[in-house]
C-alpha cells in the first residue's frame, strides 16, 4: 500500500451567528483546510484543520502542498508514527508549532482515517478504545451576549441533550463576568457542569482574584486564564486558586504539554488534534496526562475528537465547538443525554459534503 496523491483545498466558512471571546473579538467566520489522501490501492483518507478568520489558512495549505506532501506520497500510511516524525522534522527550523504544526496535523489525521480503513476498524476501536460515548458539554463562544442571550442559549443547550455548558468570561470588570456566571448557574441547577473560558485575558493576579470569585459559583473549571506561555503563572493559579485549571488549546508541540503536565500547571489538559500534531500528537499527550492521572479534554473538532476520547483510558469532557462542520458533513454527530457517540464506519467516519463546501472555496 503506497501513497498516490494529496488534494489539498481551502475555504472561508461563515459562522451562522457572529460569536465573541476575549482574545479575537467578534468572529464572523473560520478557514477549513482539508487534505485527501488517497492510495494506489484505492483508499482514502479525510484530514482537516482550522483557524480563526481567514488567518494562517494559505501557509498552512502551502506547507502541506509543498512540504509535506514529497513527504509521503511513495510511502505506506499505515507507517503512521514514522511519517509523524519525519513530517516534524522536516519542518522543525521553520515550525515547531505555528503553521507547521496545523500542517502537521491535517496529514497525520488523514493517514490514521486510512490505518483504520485498511483493517475495517472505526478509529476510536484501532486505538484501543471499549466505548464509543464520552460526556459532552456545549461551548458558548460568547463574551458579547447579554445575560438574557446567555439564559436562552443554555435552555436550547439543554433541550439537545447537554447537562454540561461552558460559557465565555473576561469582560472588562470582573463584576460583569461573575453577574453572568451567578445567572447561568441559576438557570442550571447546583448539579449541572458549568465551565468558564477566558482566551487568555488575565495575568496571574487577575486570573486568582477570578478564581477566588468564581469557586463561590462551583465552576467545573477555569478555562486558558493567561497566555499559554507562562507555565510558572499557570502554576501559581492551579495551585493557589481554588476552581482547576483546562489549558493546552494553544500549545502546539507534545514537549510543550510534557512541561505543563509535569510541574502541576493544569488539571485538564486540552490538545486540539488538528493544531498539535494530529492522532499521533494527540494520544501521546492523552497518555502524558495519564501517567499524571489526570484527564484529558479537548478542543473543538468534535467530530474527531469524540473517537479520540472514546479511545482514552482517562477522557473527560468532549467540547461541542462554535466552530460547526455540521451542515458540511454527511453524517451529524449523535448527541443524547449528555453523551456524544462515536462513529462505527470505518477510520474516523467524517465524510465532508463537497459539494455543500465548495461555494465557500479560496482560490
Amino acid at each position: 500500500m503506497k501513497v498516490d496523491r494529496f488534494e489539498i483545498s481551502r475555504y472561508s466558512i461563515p459562522l451562522l451567528h457572529p460569536l465573541s471571546d476575549a482574545t479575537h473579538g467578534v468572529i464572523r467566520d473560520f478557514a477549513l483546510v482539508t487534505v485527501l489522501v488517497r492510495t494506489r490501492d484505492g483508499l482514502e483518507g479525510v484530514g482537516y484543520t482550522y483557524t480563526v478568520g481567514s488567518t494562517g489558512g494559505g501557509a498552512i495549505a502551502s506547507l502541506i502542498a509543498e512540504d509535506l506532501a514529497p513527504i509521503v506520497v511513495g510511502q505506506d500510511p499505515r507507517a503512521v508514527s514514522s511519517l509523524s516524525q519525519s513530517m516534524w522534522r522536516a519542518t522543525h527550523y521553520v515550525g515547531r508549532g505555528g503553521p507547521a504544526s496545523f500542517a502537521i496535523s491535517a496529514v497525520d489525521i488523514a493517514l490514521w482515517d486510512i490505518k483504520a480503513k485498511a483493517v475495517g476498524e472505526p478509529l476510536w476501536r484501532l486505538l484501543g478504545g471499549r466505548d464509543p460515548k464520552v460526556p459532552a458539554y456545549a461551548s458558548g463562544i460568547d463574551l458579547n451576549s447579554s445575560i438574557p442571550e446567555l439564559e436562552q442559549s443554555a435552555r436550547i443547550h439543554r433541550e439537545r441533550g447537554f447537562r454540561a455548558i461552558k460559557m465565555k468570561v473576561g469582560k472588562p470588570r470582573l463584576v460583569e463576568d461573575i453577574l453572568r456566571v451567578e445567572a447561568i448557574r441559576e438557570l442550571l441547577g447546583p448539579d449541572a457542569p458549568l465551565m468558564v473560558d477566558a482566551n487568555m485575558k488575565w495575568g496571574v493576579h487577575e486570573a486568582l482574584r477570578a478564581s477566588r470569585a468564581l469557586a463561590e459559583y462551583d465552576v467545573y473549571w477555569l478555562e486558558e486564564p493567561i497566555a499559554p506561555g507562562d507555565t510558572e503563572g499557570y502554576v501559581r493559579i492551579q495551585r493557589e486558586g481554588p476552581v482547576p485549571i483546562a489549558a493546552g488549546e494553544n500549545l502546539r508541540t507534545v514537549g510543550e504539554f510534557e512541561k505543563m503536565i509535569s510541574v502541576g500547571a493544569v488539571a485538564f489538559p486540552e490538545p486540539d488534534a488538528t493544531n498539535c500534531g494530529g492522532v499521533t500528537a494527540w494520544t501521546k499527550v492523552s497518555n502524558l496526562a495519564e501517567a499524571r492521572n489526570l484527564p484529558v479534554t479537548s478542543h473543538g473538532a468534535q467530530d474527531l475528537h469524540v473517537s479520540l476520547l472514546a479511545a482514552a483510558p482517562n477522557p473527560s469532557y468532549l467540547e461541542i465547538h462554535g466552530f460547526e462542520l455540521g451542515p458540511y458533513l454527511e453524517h451529524s454527530l449523535p448527541i443524547a443525554g449528555g453523551y456524544a457517540t462515536a462513529s462505527e464506519r470505518p477510520g474516523h467516519g467524517i465524510e465532508f459534503r463537497w459539494g455543500e463546501l465548495r461555494p465557500h472555496l479560496v482560490e
